[in-house]
């Protein structure tokens, strides 16, 4: 039996937990989001199940956030899902999966900051408190972290793609933020632990404000660019300079940040419009907050 003949429910949930974690399978089990690589069941009030349901390098995420995520999640200021069992592949599931912590709120994609201040105070807090020099050990990046000049190409390729559809109508501002991004001098300092994928799909909010930040499948030790791009997808125009303010990068860094968001804002572009016209991987809320990201970008320059 492969995966692709086992349909994931709540019963085949609660099995899976009476074979390995018995004492939690009494539990109420009900099905909490579908994310790119896992599906997330709620268990009960305070805990959830992670299982791999697409790609085939979500087992290999899972374990590492099982192994990493608990030593880092006490330093953190804000709720992350500390893992607290793990299950192992079986006859029933043939692959790895996890028990963690449940992180209430809703995600940013379809709740965006609107407290621009108090979310600018709490992303800075998070990152600093993440962005510590990680041990020899830690993972590198599978495609984050390198040099920006790795993904010039891509970047011709994305931003043609993106203008010849309407969804870019400056290609010209767009590539000279780019450029200027990786004329910057690479970090030369320790390889800082970073969370690596903090688009809005994985920020949660409530009251306009960031709660708590969800999935480290993509945790890294690397160049903090890559975090700090994050200000300019999920912020709000009037909070971007705070946080950078909070946060002081250096200004090499700032920006090759820049470069990081035009990367992220592209791949939001491109997984939104694919929502909105239906096709598979879509998400149509992605595409708003990476339109006014790039935006930002162009009406900006570095500081």
């Amino acid at each position: 039996m492969t995966q692709a003949d086992i349909e994931v429910t709540a019963e085949l949930v609660r099995e899976l937990l009476r074979e390995q974690h018995p004492d939690l399978a009494d539990r109420t089990v009900r099905l909490g989001a579908r994310g790119w690589d896992n599906q997330l069941w709620r268990l009960g009030d305070d805990l959830a199940v992670r299982l791999p349901w697409a790609t085939e390098s979500a087992d290999e995420l899972l374990r590492k956030e099982y192994r990493w995520l608990p030593f880092l999640a006490p330093n953190l200021p804000l709720p992350v899902p500390v893992p607290q069992r793990f299950g192992d592949p079986s006859e029933r599931f043939p692959r790895p999966w996890i028990v963690t912590t449940w992180v209430p709120g809703e995600p940013a994609d379809r709740a965006p900051v609107t407290s621009g201040a108090a979310a600018a105070t709490s992303l800075a807090a998070f990152l600093t408190a993440l962005h510590q020099p990680a041990p020899e050990q830690a993972p590198a990046g599978r495609t984050r972290g390198g040099s920006l000049t790795c993904y010039s190409e891509g970047f011709a390729d994305q931003l043609a793609s993106l203008t010849g559809m309407g969804l870019i109508t400056d290609p010209t501002a767009v590539r000279a933020v780019w450029e200027d991004a990786i004329a910057a001098p690479g970090w030369t300092g320790p390889a800082l632990w970073q969370h690596g994928d903090l688009h809005p799909a994985n920020i949660l909010t409530s009251d306009g404000t960031i709660c708590g930040v969800i999935d480290f499948g993509d945790l890294f030790a690397g160049d903090p660019a890559c975090d700090l791009a994050a200000a300019w997808i999920l912020l709000p125009d009037n909070a971007i300079e705070a946080f950078y303010a909070a946060c002081q990068p250096d200004p090499a860094t700032l920006r090759r940040a820049r470069g990081w968001a035009v990367l992220r804002a592209f791949a939001g572009l491109l997984i939104g419009d694919a929502g909105v016209h239906g096709r598979p991987g879509g998400k149509p809320t992605w595409g708003p907050p990476a339109h006014a990201s790039l935006q930002r970008l162009i009406a900006t320059t570095h500081q």
